[in-house]
């Protein structure tokens, strides 16, 4: 079995619990005018790569990711385009004793092959990008109906949640949308172990002029401090183990 991988990361220490190996695979189902990986969303770009081949480079670390809840990480672009690929490989990681976790937009169909992948998944980092559907629309191009589906799925099943959302100035900032989403986050129940905030940044520009695109957000800096204390308050009324 093959499939086509953006690049791999050898150490990473944010994308879920431990040290994880984070492939990130290619193509994605958004266009989020914020994206610091825009050479993923092409779902023909990328390297043809087997299961095989990742796994080899996973043998070489693992001692490393075994022991504190470490493993790998599947990320992209968007990772369950990908589905039945990451079943296998999550399949085979898990048979080697370390944690498995997806990095999801969750912009996807609950397809049978979609909720195999699950089936092997300890940890899932949800991207909830936007509570407001037709704001969801402006910043990513799609609307946010599958993301609540595939959320409201995922509580159902037996692994954690880690919330993710960016904090995009004029996009993300809107007091009464911040409120739903921490009761939002709220109603997914016990398996939601973690929040993150992330401070949206500037840090992938030069993709998009490597690429021939004009970055749509150029005008943008990142929040104030300000701004992301008032948030993190607001997620915490309803909510424990926010970060900043």
């Amino acid at each position: 079995m093959k499939t086509r991988i953006h690049s791999m990361e050898s150490m990473g220490t944010v994308d879920g619990p431990g040290i994880r190996f984070i492939v990130f695979f290619q193509g994605c189902v958004m266009g989020c005018k914020f994206c610091h990986n825009r050479d993923t969303w092409d779902k023909h770009a990328g390297v043809e790569t087997s299961i095989d081949d990742i796994m080899n480079q996973i043998q070489k670390g693992l001692p490393f990711f075994k022991g504190n809840h470490g493993g790998v990480t599947a990320s992209g672009g968007e990772p369950l385009i990908h589905a039945a690929f990451i079943e296998e490989l999550f399949k085979r990681c898990k048979a080697l004793g370390i944690t498995t976790a997806l990095d999801t937009s969750g912009c996807v169909e609950l397809t049978e092959e979609v909720k195999a992948a699950l089936r092997q998944t300890d940890y899932v980092l949800l991207d909830i990008k936007h509570m407001v559907d037709e704001k969801h629309k402006i910043l990513t191009g799609r609307h946010n109906d599958l993301v609540f589906k595939f959320a409201d799925y995922i509580k159902t099943l037996t692994l954690d949640i880690w919330i993710r959302h960016v904090v995009v100035p004029t996009y993300t900032t809107d007091i009464e949308d911040v409120e739903k989403l921490s009761l939002y986050i709220a109603s997914l129940g016990k398996n939601v172990k973690r929040i993150d905030i992330l401070p949206y940044h500037t840090m992938g520009i030069y993709k998009w002029d490597e690429l021939g695109f004009d970055y749509p957000l150029i005008e943008l800096s990142p929040p104030s401090e300000a701004v992301l204390a008032e948030i993190k308050h607001i997620l915490e009324k309803h909510n424990k183990n926010v970060y900043l």
